[in-house]
Parts: C-alpha cells; sequence; structure tokens
C-alpha cells in the first residue's frame, strides 16, 4: 500500500515514517488507511498479517508465539516482533487475551483479538487516542485519503499533516493533534507543498478534494 522509506531530517522529528513497504492500491478502503497511517512499516505488516489470521481462524482472537509471527510477516527479528506488538497495543489495534491450558499454567505464546480498521478507529475515540482518525470519514475525506496514499513521495508524517489541512485545522491544532511542535508542522508543510505543486495551503486542498 505504501512506498519504501525514504530518507528523513530525524532532527525534526523522530517519529516521521515513510508510509509503508508496500506498493498496494487504494482499493477503496479509507479506515484500513488510515490505520496504516498511524502504523510504523512494522507495527502495520504485524497487524496486516494478524488479521488476516484471525479472520482464517473466525474466532474473535488468535493464538500467535513469536515464531508464528516470524513466519507470517517475514520479520525475522525476535525483538522486532515484540516492539511491533507492543505498539499494536499501545494504539488498540490488537487487544492481549490470558489463556491457560487444562493445569492453569500459561500456554506458550499469546492470544490474540485483533481488531478490524472500523473498530480500531472507534476504540481510539472512546479511549481520546485519536489523531487523524478523529475526522469524519465522509466522502470528500475519503476521496483525500485516496490522494494521500496513491502519492508515492509523501512520508507518513507528511500525508497525516496533509489530512489535517484537510479538516481545516491550523498548525497549532494539527501539532495538537499530531503531539509534535507547529514548527515540525511547518517543516512538514513545506515538504508537502513542494511535492504537489503548489504555495499555498488552499491550493493544496482543493487538489486533495478534486
Amino acid at each position: 500500500m505504501f512506498p519504501h522509506k525514504i530518507p528523513l531530517d530525524s532532527g525534526v522529528d523522530s517519529k516521521t515514517y515513510p508510509l509503508g513497504e508496500y506498493n498496494e492500491p487504494y482499493q477503496g478502503q479509507p479506515t484500513m488507511a488510515l490505520v496504516a497511517l498511524s502504523h510504523t512499516p512494522v507495527e502495520h505488516r504485524l497487524y496486516r498479517a494478524m488479521l488476516l489470521a484471525a479472520e482464517e481462524n473466525k474466532k474473535p482472537a488468535v493464538m500467535l508465539t513469536g515464531r508464528r509471527l516470524m513466519s507470517i510477516t517475514g520479520i525475522r527479528s525476535l525483538s522486532t516482533i515484540r516492539r511491533g506488538l507492543d505498539g499494536l497495543l499501545s494504539k488498540l489495534s490488537i487487544e492481549r487475551e490470558q489463556r491457560s491450558d487444562g493445569n492453569g499454567a500459561r500456554e506458550m505464546g499469546a492470544a490474540y483479538r485483533v481488531f478490524k480498521p472500523d473498530e480500531v478507529i472507534v476504540r481510539r475515540r472512546e479511549q481520546g487516542l485519536a489523531g487523524i482518525e478523529s475526522g469524519e470519514v465522509n466522502h470528500s475525506f475519503e476521496r483525500a485519503i485516496a490522494r494521500v496514499v496513491e502519492h508515492r513521495n509523501l512520508s507518513r508524517r507528511e500525508a497525516q499533516v496533509a489530512l489535517c489541512c484537510v479538516e481545516g485545522l491550523t498548525n497549532a491544532q494539527i501539532g495538537s493533534r499530531l503531539r509534535v511542535t507547529e514548527q515540525t508542522v511547518k517543516f512538514h508543510l513545506r515538504h508537502i507543498f513542494i511535492k504537489f505543486g503548489v504555495r499555498r495551503r488552499a491550493e493544496l486542498i482543493s487538489r486533495l478534494l478534486m
């Protein structure tokens, strides 16, 4: 769904990520795109693999060991898997469920409930953790999401900032929502304008909504 990592100035924002690792089409899935934009590439690779495993399992929760996760994601580092799982848990994309064997001992691995994208967004809103997922996903916003995720040169953070602009947020409001400084927002906006070939915010919004 998203391009390979591109070099970024880590001194501006340590939480700036590329949109992802795969050049997949948008496929008319706005909620999946919003959730993907909130994940790091590792987190989203894990999330998609776990979501598919849960769907195949046809149960609310799926039992997954570290070895199994390495197999289905292609991620070779167990520590990377663990960090990715921690990120998904903190972002409410998954939930760990406690299970035990007949003797009351914990099973090897863990059972995870993997929430669908629309459920993730609802959970985040209820807990006050939503970022770009806070906005209403109407037809206009869906169009903007499609334009953003199909623009191969945008970084993850640039995509988030661009969508916040569509919602009509000021630089200060964008910074508050994304938990970055206003100066960081301005930095990303400069890059966004260059990549879209526009000079001001109104032109960017028009380009995203047309």
